[in-house]
């Protein structure tokens, strides 16, 4: 069984459009998919879809996060550094139960996670 899409309601669809190509890696899903200020479809280099729609008040549970997979602690360091660079707030990296990781707000209302497993 493959994951097809997840959908996220968003404040700021430009906003998490440009956040997933710029700094994830994140194409258009494509012909057919819209993608304009209210909603957008976006592919990984796996093929799966998030799909991030406009929304007036995004609440998430405390826990709910989207979580993005680095091959290396380094490349952890190197895309904190990226994002900050970029002017975004977000801790510095640290261990937690064998891997190295950070949470950031993104400006779409959601927590997005950049994560490396040691060993």
């Amino acid at each position: 069984m493959k994951l097809n899409h997840i959908n996220l309601g968003v404040t700021d669809v430009p906003a998490t459009v440009a956040l997933f190509e710029q700094h994830f890696g994140m194409k258009p899903a494509g012909e057919g998919m819209p993608m304009n200020d209210r909603m957008a479809f976006m592919r990984d280099d796996a093929g799966s879809l998030i799909s991030v729609f406009q929304a007036k008040d995004v609440t998430y549970p405390k826990v709910f996060h989207i979580g993005f997979i680095q091959d290396t602690p380094q490349q952890v360091r190197d895309m904190h550094e990226q994002l900050t660079d970029a002017g975004f707030s977000i801790p510095e990296p640290h261990e937690n139960n064998g891997r190295l990781t950070f949470y950031f707000d993104t400006p779409g209302g959601f927590v997005l996670e950049v994560e490396s497993f040691f060993g």
